[in-house]
C-alpha cells in the first residue's frame, strides 16, 4: 500500500507518525515545498515578544524524525498537479526543477492554509509583510528592530496577538479592524470591548470599522501610508492579518468542496473520493454547536485530523468528534479563552439562542489576592443546550473553557453544568464554581421569561 501525503506541517506529521504506529508496513512518501516541516505559527508572537529566543523551537518535528519512522521525506518538492482518476501526481523538484510523475494508492491532503491577500493596491510594497510561515515570522522579528510604528491591519485572532506583542516590546501600536470589534469570529460585543480598552490602555491606537482601501509609500519619511474608507494612517510598517484560505487548488473538482474551496470529508476524514483523505486546515470540520461545516483553521483540529486519516486509511475506525473551535489567549495579564458559538453567530446560524454574563470573583473574598471573573454563557433556548462560553479575567481560567468545550461535545444543557460536581477548596474557588454559577444564572433567567409569558 502507497501513502502520498502532500503537504506537511501539523495534520501531515501527526498522519505519518500514526501511520507508522498502526501501518508500519505502509509505503509513505512525502512531499512538501518548503524546507521544513511542522511549524508552529502561533509561535510568532512569542518570538516578537522574546517569551521565545529562538525561532527553531517552533518546529517540533524536523524532515529527519520522519524518515527515522519509514517515510521517504522530499522537501522542496512541490506537486504541481494530482489527477485522481489515475492516481497519479505530477512533482517538481524546486532545487532542480525536475519534473517527475508519483502514484499513490491512499492520499491525504494536508496542503494547509494561505494568507488572504487582499487585491490592494501597494500590498506588495516591501514594509507591508505577512504572517504564516517560518520566513515571514522571521521577516516579522527582524524588521521589528529597526521600525517603531507598526500598523496590524486586521483584529482577528493573529492580528490581536502581534498586536499585543509588539506593544510589549515599546513601539508604536495602530490596530485597524473593518468590523466594529475585535476578535469577532471568538467573542461577544462586551468582552471585546473589555479587550480593546485593555490593549488602548497599554498604548494601542485602535480604529474600528475601518476598511483599507490601499498601501502606498510615504516618500518623506520612507515608511507607508495606509489609506480607508474616511482617513490616511502613517505607519513604519504594516503586518496584514486579514485571515486565511484553504490551499485546495490541486483538487479543485475533483472532489466536494465548500464554497470558499475547503475540502469536505465525513467523519473519517475521507473526502468524496474514498481514496482520498484531507485534514487540516485544507478541509472543513463539523461544528457541534450548530452540526453543520465550517472552516475554523486550528492546530488543534489538524494534529486530531491528521491522525485519524491515518487511522481510517485502511477502513473506517474512529470518527471525528467534530469541534467546539476551542481557544485562548493572553493579552497582556489577563487571559482570553472561549469554545463553541458566540451569541452573535448562534443568531446568525438561526438558533433560537440566548446568553447571560456572570461577573464575580473566582474564589471568595476572604481570600487574597482575589481577581474577577467575567463570563459569557450561549444556550439554546427550547432544548436549553449549551452552545459556546466567553471567559475574562487576570485568573487563568483556560480550563474552565476546555469544562464547557467538553459539555458542547456532550449536548449537556444549562441544567447540567448549574448542578455538576465540581470540587470546592477557597484556594481555588467558591462552594459553587463560576461554571455552575453562570448556568444557575441562566436558569434563572429561562425561569423569568417563562414567568412573563404566563402574566
Amino acid at each position: 500500500m502507497k501513502v502520498v501525503i502532500v503537504g506537511c506541517t501539523h495534520a501531515g506529521v501527526a498522519a505519518v507518525r500514526q501511520i507508522h504506529q498502526e501501518h508500519p508496513d505502509a509505503q509513505v512518501t512525502v512531499y512538501e515545498r518548503d524546507n521544513n516541516v511542522s511549524f508552529l505559527s502561533c509561535g510568532i508572537p512569542l518570538y516578537l515578544s522574546g517569551t521565545v529566543q529562538r525561532l527553531e523551537d517552533m518546529f517540533y518535528a524536523t524532515p529527519a524524525d520522519l524518515s527515522d519512522l519509514g517515510a521517504t521525506v522530499r522537501i522542496k518538492h512541490d506537486v504541481l498537479k494530482i489527477d485522481a482518476a489515475t492516481k497519479t501526481l505530477t512533482v517538481e523538484n524546486l532545487e532542480t526543477h525536475a519534473v517527475f510523475q508519483d502514484r499513490y494508492d491512499k492520499l491525504i491532503m494536508t496542503t494547509g492554509s494561505y494568507v488572504i491577500v487582499p487585491p490592494l493596491i501597494g500590498i506588495d510594497h516591501e514594509r507591508v509583510l505577512l504572517c504564516k510561515d517560518y520566513w515571514q515570522a522571521q521577516a516579522i522579528h527582524d524588521t521589528a528592530k529597526k521600525h517603531k510604528h507598526v500598523t496590524i491591519v486586521g483584529g482577528g485572532y493573529v492580528g490581536v496577538e502581534l498586536t499585543d506583542a509588539y506593544a510589549r516590546t515599546d513601539h508604536d501600536v495602530t490596530l485597524i479592524q473593518g468590523n466594529n470589534q475585535i476578535l469577532n469570529h471568538y467573542i461577544d460585543q462586551n468582552i471585546s470591548d473589555m479587550a480593546t480598552a485593555l490593549l488602548a490602555s497599554h498604548g494601542v491606537d485602535i480604529h474600528l470599522n475601518k476598511r483599507v482601501k490601499s498601501f502606498r509609500g510615504n516618500k518623506e519619511t520612507g515608511g507607508v501610508i495606509i489609506e480607508t474608507n474616511d482617513q490616511d494612517y502613517q505607519a513604519d510598517l504594516v503586518i496584514v492579518c486579514t485571515g486565511f484560505m484553504a490551499n485546495t487548488e490541486l483538487l479543485r473538482g475533483q472532489v466536494d468542496m465548500d464554497k470558499h474551496g475547503a475540502i469536505i470529508t465525513n467523519d473519517y476524514q475521507q473526502t468524496s473520493d474514498p481514496d482520498i483523505f484531507a485534514a487540516g486546515d485544507a478541509c472543513t470540520v463539523r461544528f457541534n454547536p450548530t452540526g453543520r461545516n465550517a472552516y475554523i483553521p486550528l492546530a488543534t483540529n489538524a494534529v486530531r485530523q491528521g491522525m485519524l486519516a491515518a487511522r481510517n486509511l485502511f477502513g473506517p475506525v474512529q470518527k471525528f468528534m467534530g469541534t467546539q473551535g476551542s481557544t485562548a489567549m493572553l493579552l497582556f495579564d489577563h487571559t482570553l479563552a472561549s469554545t463553541g458559538a458566540t451569541l452573535r453567530t448562534a443568531l446568525e446560524d438561526g438558533l433560537d439562542a440566548a446568553s447571560v454574563t456572570y461577573e464575580g470573583s473566582y474564589r471568595p473574598d476572604f481570600m487574597h489576592p482575589n481577581a474577577p471573573v467575567t463570563i459569557d454563557l450561549v444556550y439554546e433556548r427550547p432544548t436549553r443546550r449549551i452552545l459556546g462560553a466567553q471567559f475574562w479575567s487576570t485568573h487563568e481560567l483556560t480550563q474552565s473553557a476546555n469544562a464547557v468545550s467538553i459539555a458542547i461535545q456532550n449536548r449537556n444543557t444549562i441544567d447540567d453544568l448549574a448542578y455538576v460536581d465540581m470540587l470546592f477548596q477557597p484556594h481555588f474557588d467558591q462552594p459553587f464554581n463560576y461554571l455552575n454559577l453562570v448556568a444557575q444564572q441562566a436558569i434563572a433567567q429561562e425561569q423569568a421569561v417563562a414567568a412573563k409569558k404566563q402574566e
